[in-house]
């Protein structure tokens, strides 16, 4: 009886740590993408971003701390996951590294822009036509990081995780099928912006990526209010 307490306890725990991941993870990745605003909201950011260097050093720390919710969520879900299917659960962790992995190269392209920033402003000389080439292509990477992981990746491994819950019914099925539809409109969203069908921020694309931020937000509460539902759950559960 007591080892049952004490089980029940720490998947209480369990399910608590990864609610917080993953209001983290939305959180600051909103706040990261809001303070990259004076490079990507702006033309001349090679001249100006070295202005706004503590924002831009915030940002990506923000995005750091994603990173590190990102992880959190996969290691924390993975053991639940694998007792309804090993196979998906690994599929999951996989793809969620990926992303992580993905949004890492992003900071390093700001973190990048930035010093170039800083390297023109300090260069009495310095001819923009010489550095615009390189700031271009390192922009470049940071949007298509951001296509990527944050969108075509974050599709794939909610769709993986979310299906997962819906089987098992480790949480509510409704919310479950709100994390796959979620899922499948920002993979969508991302083909779309890859394509060049929408514009990366566009209304149509925010739009297309509201469900799945309001299901990490929701499931998160869940999970820090009621846990899991272990004794709906089959297959071990």
């Amino acid at each position: 009886m007591e080892t049952q307490k004490s089980s029940s306890l720490t998947h209480r725990k369990n399910a608590k740590i990864t609610g917080v991941f993953f209001i983290a993870a939305t959180l600051f990745a909103i706040l990261g993408l809001k303070l990259y605003d004076p490079i990507l909201q702006n033309t001349n950011y090679i001249a100006e971003a070295a202005g706004h260097s503590t924002q831009i050093i915030l940002g990506a720390v923000s995005e750091l701390i994603l990173v590190c919710a990102n992880i959190g969520t996969a290691i924390m879900l993975f053991p639940y996951l694998k007792k309804y299917n090993e196979n998906l659960a690994r599929g999951y962790y996989t793809f969620r590294l990926v992303e992580a992995i993905t949004i890492l190269i992003g900071v390093v392209s700001m973190l990048s822009l930035l010093s170039l920033s800083k390297t023109f402003n300090g260069d009495a000389n310095a001819m923009l036509s010489i550095y615009q080439p390189a700031a271009s292509i390192v922009n470049a990477i940071h949007y298509w990081t951001f296509i990527i992981g944050p969108l075509f990746m974050l599709g794939i491994n909610t769709t993986i995780y979310s299906s997962v819950l819906y089987r098992s019914k480790l949480v509510p099925v409704k919310l479950a099928v709100l994390g796959i539809t979620g899922a499948v409109l920002v993979f969508i969203s991302a083909i779309l912006v890859m394509f060049g069908m929408i514009p990366m921020m566009s209304a149509v694309q925010i739009l297309f990526a509201m469900p799945i931020a309001v299901y990490e937000m929701v499931l998160a509460g869940w999970l820090i209010a009621k846990g899991f539902n272990l004794e709906n759950a089959g297959n071990g559960f």
